[in-house]
């Protein structure tokens, strides 16, 4: 095989680099070997990735077990649940770019032959795979696996859970005391958290995407099979570098819009949009949010996974797991079967077989909670680039509004303002300079969504922004509005008490103010000062894109 190691190793002039390889311990047989770049996002902080350390070292005994030299390198990684709802929120969406940025820059500076990304959460996986694509070598993702849930007074619970329990504590409906029982339980060990929120949506659909082995994105933190997944993945990349199948051999545009028709089934987060669409960028692929929705009218929703419902990974994994779910869309033609998994057989092969074991967890194709999937894209003068909402996690009878608005200018005084019971059915609470520039950095908002869960007020009151949501929000809460308030976009220019109309079913978001006012309104207008204007989050607001775009930085 032809090993890009080889311009880093070989010949006389090569001496310099032997004699540091061997500083690290490797032998003239290891040198010789195919070189593979371990990127493991292993830390101390977040719970799915404290396991990442044995993750890492059983795909190196993969690695090793197939012929080849694992070399472990690190990136960054944050915990959106520790950054919520302060400033380290900011950094969250942001910290995307560093990681991609840091596998591209080792996977080049040290010629590694292919790559294994070890990750789990948010941001990390995401950005694993857009520095990986820039490289375009041999690359596998074996993620540390969802974090089982918790017990509640013998009911399931997890993190969101807990937020949600905030929002029940102001509104006189738990005590504190109870809010404390419930934090000490809801998160049992390590993984990510125990919904389909953002990390697990992604973990997800790296099987659909083809550079994530079947189990990936279900098989719990602590199960012993999820570090044979580990060791298997580590054996993997050595067959793709043999075969010479580079990463995007597997991401193609078919393999994205399987990834979409699977999110719309799954009914998983709405960053997926964000992620799938940068994804889509460094692939050098097209990725339409117009697609989002066309491919949202022919897919059901066949599953309510925790937020929309109350089932956790660990069912969908015990139910058949994403090559069930592909399995029940297939019997639609619902899917491009000729896609290929890193494993080296076709979605046909993959899913063949793999029926559903529980259709209360995943549902029949001819029976879904709904004939159309869970992300729908809003167009409208609110949204004219679009903004998304996570439709399944909706409550029907919210499903349309018109109501007035309740102004806020940052996400800290929105949650302020629900934690006080200061929002009333009706509303429509509007969270603005918030997107990727004006945040900067495009804040969750799973505080003040938690918060209106808690008070009873999701199924009452809506909530739109141009920042985004956890994967764990639920109800009426519209995101990624394009443009956004920083750039000049509509939504800057709404007032308190102006009515705004929104039709999920009709896919509108429409503030009702004429147009003549509006462009009064426009005229008086200017962008507020930045609300940090230093360090990195400085230079990510300058080169930023829009939410629609993906909120990249490009280049």
């Amino acid at each position: 095989m032809d090993l890009k190691s080889r311009t880093m190793k070989e010949g006389p002039a090569k001496a310099p680099a032997r004699s540091l390889l061997k500083a690290i311990g490797l032998t003239d047989a290891d040198i010789a070997k195919p070189i593979i770049g371990i990127a493991n996002s292993f830390n101390d902080i977040i719970p799915g990735h404290i396991q990442l350390d044995k993750i890492g070292a059983a795909a190196k005994d993969g690695v090793r077990e197939a012929g080849g030299t694992p070399l472990m390198f690190s990136t960054i990684g944050v915990c959106d649940g520790i950054a919520m709802n302060h400033i380290g929120m900011k950094y969250s969406l942001p910290s995307r770019e560093i990681i991609a940025d840091s596998v591209e820059t080792m996977a080049m500076a040290h010629a590694f032959d292919a790559l294994v990304l070890v990750a789990s959460c948010d941001k990390i996986v995401p950005g694993m795979i857009m520095g990986a694509l820039r490289v375009n070598i041999p690359t596998i993702l074996i993620s540390g696996g969802p974090m089982l849930a918790g017990e509640y007074k013998g009911k399931k619970v997890d993190l969101i859970s807990v937020s949600e329990a905030v929002g029940k504590v102001s509104a006189g409906l738990m005590t504190e005391e109870e809010l404390c029982a419930l934090e000490n339980v809801a998160c049992p060990g390590c993984g990510s958290c125990a919904g389909l929120f953002t990390a697990n949506s992604m973990n997800c659909l790296s099987e659909v995407l083809g550079i994530g082995l079947p189990g990936n994105g279900t098989i719990p933190a602590v199960f012993p099979e999820r570090l044979d997944l580990a060791r298997a993945a580590g054996r993997t990349i050595m067959q793709l570098l043999a075969d010479d199948v580079k990463l995007k051999d597997l991401v193609t545009t078919a393999s994205l819009r399987n990834a979409v028709t699977v999110d719309m089934a799954i009914g998983g987060s709405t960053n997926t949009t964000l992620h799938l669409a940068a994804i889509a960028y460094e692939a050098d692929l097209p990725f339409d949010l117009e697609m989002v929705n066309e491919i949202n009218k022919l897919t059901p929703n066949l599953c309510h996974i925790s937020p929309s419902g109350t089932d956790r990974m660990e069912d969908l994994h015990r139910a058949g797991g994403i090559m069930a779910v592909m399995n029940e869309l297939d019997k639609k033609k619902l899917l491009d079967a000729t896609c290929r998994n890193a494993n080296g057989r076709t979605v046909a092969d993959n899913i063949a077989g793999r029926k559903v074991e529980d259709n209360a967890v995943i549902r029949p194709i001819d029976d879904p909670y709904t004939p159309t999937g869970g992300l729908s894209i809003l167009w409208g003068n609110l949204a004219p680039n679009g903004a998304v909402v996570k439709q399944a996690g909706v409550n029907p009878e919210i499903l349309t509004l018109t109501g007035p608005a309740r102004v806020f200018d940052s996400e800290e005084a929105t949650a302020d303002a629900i934690l006080s019971n200061k929002i009333v059915p009706g509303d429509v609470v509007v969270v603005r300079y918030e997107g990727p520039k004006g945040g900067p950095g495009m804040q969750e908002m799973l505080t003040p969504t938690s918060a209106l869960a808690g008070q009873g007020l999701d199924t009452k009151v809506a909530l739109i922004t141009d920042g985004r949501f956890s994967g764990g929000s639920k109800g009426c809460a519209i995101g990624h509005i394009s443009p956004e308030a920083m750039e000049g976009g509509l939504i800057a220019l709404i007032q308190e008490g102006d009515l705004i109309e929104i039709d999920i079913p009709n896919r509108t978001l429409k503030l009702l103010v004429n147009d003549a006012e509006i462009e009064l309104r426009r005229q008086q207008w200017t962008p507020p000062a930045p609300k940090v204007n230093k360090g990195y989050l400085k230079l990510y607001a300058r080169l930023v894109s829009s939410a629609n775009r993906g909120a990249v930085i490009e280049r």
